[in-house]
């Protein structure tokens, strides 16, 4: 199986130009699916920290990189929306955030911020022992012996005790960003929760400061306030 791909037929959101060569890494498996980009692609195009994948081998070989607070082991782990990369030697932290036009973008954050990790509720489901195993949008999962969320909802989960530190509710008033479709990037409030009949996808109305959209619901996942203050900076 090839290691590489044609630029041309990668996700919009990944973050490479499609012109100027012909091929670039593929994914290994893990987080994120299909949108996932690969590790090495971040470094390489995006920061521009590392030239090849060689030196992309020899960070995560020594700890150069952790992501969400992990070691590393493959160059190609996909990266994805709200991964932590941190650079302990270089003293800096980014978040993977949604940019213009739903390509995935990284937003520098301070060490604490580093420490914890934003997911969306996909979905729930009850596990062994009457246990509540809430679903995330990058495929991992949590097990709790509570059941105080629901599908649509967002948590931050603390990367070293994997505990939930906050919960953002999935309702009207809640604050969200879009992280797919025409609106990728955009920032506002839901006005409105509309559900579908049948098999079509609900959707949203999210108020913003340019007037307001309406998206699918899958692509809006709830933030808070320092999201926004971070993406300001």
């Amino acid at each position: 199986m090839t290691n590489h791909q044609k630029r041309l037929s990668v996700p919009k959101s990944w973050p490479v130009e499609r012109k100027t060569e012909t091929f670039t890494a593929k994914a290994g498996a893990g987080p994120h699916g299909e949108s996932g980009v690969p590790l090495v692609v971040v470094l390489r195009d995006v920061l521009e920290y590392v030239d090849d994948t060689s030196e992309a081998q020899y960070a995560i070989n020594t700890d150069g990189v952790l992501v969400n607070g992990d070691s590393v082991g493959d160059v190609n782990r996909p990266i994805g929306m709200f991964d932590i990369l941190a650079f302990p030697d270089r003293n800096e932290y980014y978040r993977v955030f949604p940019d213009e036009g739903g390509r995935l973008g990284l937003t520098e954050i301070d060490a604490d911020a580093a420490g914890s990790k934003l997911n969306k509720v996909t979905d729930k489901t009850t596990v062994s022992g009457g246990r509540t195993q809430l679903n995330f949008h990058d495929g991992s999962n949590l097990a709790l012996d509570e059941d105080a969320y629901a599908g649509g909802d967002s948590v931050v989960v603390d990367t070293d005790t994997n505990e939930i530190v906050a919960h953002f509710q999935y309702e009207e008033g809640a604050l969200v960003t879009a992280v797919a479709g025409q609106h990728a990037g955009d920032i506002g409030e839901i006005a409105e929760i509309n559900v579908q009949p049948g098999s079509a996808s609900n959707t949203v109305r999210v108020d913003d400061e340019n007037g307001g959209f309406e998206t699918i619901a899958e692509y809006v996942v709830v933030i808070d306030e320092n999201f926004v203050e971070e993406d300001d900076e």
